[in-house]
């Protein structure tokens, strides 16, 4: 699960970053005092846009993909506390003759 919202909060932080890439082309003369004034600011933001959206994918992951699993755990976690039983195994064919 959390390699499912890594990979999600992967894919949308470079599409964005592609596209202020793009969008900020007239900065490109301005780079290295861009950096060097503001770097650090940048580089917080950008972890925190990162840990954002990863936290978002998280909780829409567990949301939508993850309905009922406790219920259907527990239910099966009651079958083998209950009494000694089996889960029932199919035969194959050549087996039952």
């Amino acid at each position: 699960m959390i390699q499912n919202a890594l990979l999600i909060t992967i894919g949308l932080f470079l599409g964005v970053a592609f596209y202020l890439m793009g969008e900020l082309r007239f900065l490109v003369p301005y780079r290295a005092f861009v950096l060097s004034e503001y770097g650090w600011p940048l580089s917080v933001f950008f972890g925190a846009l990162f840990l954002n959206i990863f936290a978002g994918a998280f909780i829409l992951i567990r949301k939508f993909l993850l309905k009922d699993t406790g219920r259907k755990l527990s239910h099966i976690d009651k079958q083998f506390h209950l009494r000694h039983s089996d889960l029932p195994v199919q035969l194959d064919e050549e087996e039952k003759n």
